[in-house]
């Protein structure tokens, strides 16, 4: 909700824009919105996917998650890197990379975030919490 006065416009305290907030963001952690209407977490939206609302507030996740799929791609790199989907722990999905072998992460393996953003790609960067090749022992 916007107040007009005079030449100065001015957003209202506690409503929530729909954009992320950065201001004093913690350059290691992933920030992600929340609706304040129906409690959906999403990542980069302008508005909920669940009931079209517009109020998001950020919150900053814990940086845990689950690889819900992951894969290898050779094009555009000299060596073959692998692009995932964590759910995150807070119920939202981020593409980033998963360090380690890209052979060796399955869906089902839990991460946590090593960066926030990568330097070259911008993506998240994970790391395994498990040890790889668990199940060939």
């Amino acid at each position: 909700m916007y107040h007009h006065s005079g030449s100065v416009t001015q957003q209202a305290a506690g409503s929530a824009t729909g954009l992320l907030d950065q201001r004093g963001a913690d350059t290691d952690a992933i920030l992600f919105q929340r609706c304040t209407w129906c409690g959906t977490a999403m990542y980069h939206r302008l508005l909920c996917p669940v009931c079209r609302g517009s109020e998001l507030r950020t919150e900053r996740s814990e940086g845990t998650g689950t690889v819900r799929h992951s894969t290898v791609v050779h094009r555009n790199t000299p060596a073959a890197r692998n692009v995932s989907l964590i759910e995150m722990s807070e119920g939202f999905v981020v593409r980033g990379r998963v360090m380690g072998p890209p052979i060796g992460i399955h869906s089902g393996d839990r991460v946590r975030l090593s960066t926030a953003k990568d330097p070259v790609r911008g993506e998240p960067v994970f790391q395994l919490l498990d040890e790889p090749y668990r199940a060939w022992s």
